[in-house]
């Protein structure tokens, strides 16, 4: 398989809106798929896309064994997916969204593998922030072919920030609690060492995953480091805010 091949033919499927090809189905390893990911990506920027930073998913012993993945998974992030707190998506912005709270964090140093440490991944945070992740959901995602899904960047579509501030000296992340309403009703709550790996790890762990690809978590480069609630279809003409214990709150709807 020639790998700059697969890269351009994966490119003009998912130019065209198909992101799972038959002819593409059970072709790839894990390792292909983030070698295809990151090519997609190149040519993006290209095109004059900008790379803002990375996600991280399956943060969470329960959902990677769903997926018989013994690891998290990472995608890229784009300038032109963040949007402000507050923001309202359209019926025709985003293909069956999805909704998850996470925290953004923002790193003021280069974090390199393949030796990163969690104590070295604090270190090199600048800011954390309320965030959702709001993923689309094209054509299937992980459950209809994994690498595929890999290749599709983890299905990222979009992301809302709220207020950034400091890292907080000697924040416990495992610590953090989110209480997520829905119109004004509480929907969800959790803790995050109830519910996911922690971030100082996930981080680690993902500077040391980049490596082996070529790439580098770098200064200034933005972190979803995970989801604290399971993955919410967004409702059209619903409200979303998610509150996280010290860290301030983030909201969006749908129109």
């Amino acid at each position: 398989m020639n790998l700059d091949d697969t890269i351009q033919s994966l490119w003009d499927c998912h130019d065209s809106g198909n992101y799972f090809p038959e002819e593409w189905k059970g072709k790839l390893s894990v390792n292909d798929a983030y070698r295809v990911q990151l090519g997609i990506l190149a040519k993006k920027v290209e095109r004059g896309a900008r790379h803002a930073g990375w996600k991280v998913g399956l943060t969470a012993n329960a959902i990677r064994g769903l997926y018989g993945a013994s690891e998290p998974v990472f995608g890229y992030l784009l300038e032109s997916g963040l949007r402000p707190s507050g923001h309202r998506f359209t019926a025709d912005e985003i293909a069956v969204p999805f909704v998850e709270s996470e925290v953004l964090v923002t790193m003021g140093a280069d974090l390199p593998g393949p030796h990163a440490t969690p104590e070295a991944a604090r270190e090199a945070i600048a800011t954390i922030a309320p965030a959702y992740e709001v993923p689309a959901r094209r054509g299937g995602g992980l459950d209809v072919d994994f690498p595929l899904g890999l290749a599709d960047n983890v299905s990222q579509e979009a992301y809302v920030a709220g207020e950034a501030i400091p890292l907080p000296a000697g924040l416990d992340f495992g610590e953090i609690r989110v209480e997520v309403e829905i119109d004004g009703e509480v929907a969800a709550t959790a803790i995050g060492r109830e519910v996911m790996d922690n971030q100082l790890d996930t981080l680690a762990w993902l500077a040391n995953a980049l490596t082996q690809y070529g790439a580098r978590l770098q200064a200034g480069q933005r972190v979803l480091t995970g989801s604290f609630t399971k993955p919410e279809p967004g409702q059209p003409g619903k409200a979303y805010e998610s509150r996280f214990s010290g860290l301030g709150a983030v909201r969006m709807s749908f129109a």
